[in-house]
């Protein structure tokens, strides 16, 4: 049973495509997937603590300390959810556990800057957001459509650099570049991606507090899970991932004839 469908309509013994894959990808990996979000959960409290602060103390200068920190403390965290996601979508075998564990020894150093760096943004956004939202005048529809927008290049961005990142040793660099070409190449495609993440949490911020009940369990990785698992197939092609893992972790459907 995958979450919110029946997985009774496939072979299981083999690679589905289409949403068979999406079905199939769930009933294999998302109670891992659960279990890693409750410690992404876990790990990102220091940055919402902070800027929880920052706004209701109203300071810039409490802010950019406390997000800085605050997302270096979450970046190995969500290094470990996308590590799991793409070992999930390459079909790595392995424990949730080995692998929590082997991405924090591969990735952690790694993800303290870009985390960091998305703790800031983040911050500066829920900054941003809180004071328009008790200004006196309301935003202009021009100033709404650069935030959305920025928005969606922030979200597309992270959804290109941290599967690099988990992947493979690269420069930072590098993988700016990559991910500029594949936006360029794959523009509406990764658009549509950044923009069912950016969908997935105005819901959750729209209804909060009744949203923080689920998001321990699923407001990580499922989105993560749909957009990467739209992007994949690109991805796959433009860096080739599955063959440059195969000959390390062999191939689990052909071993399974």
């Amino acid at each position: 049973m995958g979450l919110f469908f029946a997985d009774d309509s496939y072979d299981e013994s083999r690679r589905m495509t289409g949403f068979a894959r999406y079905k199939q990808l769930l009933s294999f990996y998302a109670g891992r997937w659960v279990k890693l979000n409750l410690l992404a959960s876990l790990g990102a409290l220091p940055l919402a603590a902070g800027i929880a602060l920052a706004i209701l103390t109203s300071s810039v200068l409490v802010l950019l300390p406390v997000s800085l920190a605050g997302g270096a403390i979450f970046g190995p965290f969500l290094a470990a959810v996308y590590d799991s996601i793409f070992r999930g979508l390459r079909d790595a075998p392995g424990s949730w556990r080995e692998h929590w564990r082997r991405s924090w020894r591969q990735n952690a150093k790694a993800s303290l800057l870009p985390g960091a760096l998305d703790g800031l943004l983040a911050g500066l956004y829920a900054f941003l957001l809180y004071m328009l939202w008790v200004a006196e005048t309301p935003p202009s529809p021009g100033t709404v459509a650069l935030l959305v927008f920025s928005a969606l290049l922030f979200l597309a961005l992270n959804l290109l650099y941290w599967p690099q990142l988990v992947l493979f040793q690269q420069s930072n660099g590098l993988r700016l570049y990559n991910a500029v070409l594949f936006t360029i190449r794959y523009f509406w495609r990764v658009m549509g991606a950044a923009a069912l993440a950016l969908a997935w949490a105005a819901v959750f911020l729209l209804f909060a507090p009744w949203t923080l009940l689920p998001a321990p369990f699923i407001g990580l990785w499922f989105i993560l899970f749909v957009c990467e698992l739209s992007l994949y197939r690109r991805l796959d092609g433009a860096l080739h991932i599955e063959e440059q893992f195969r000959a390390v972790e062999g191939d689990p459907w052909r071993e399974g004839e």
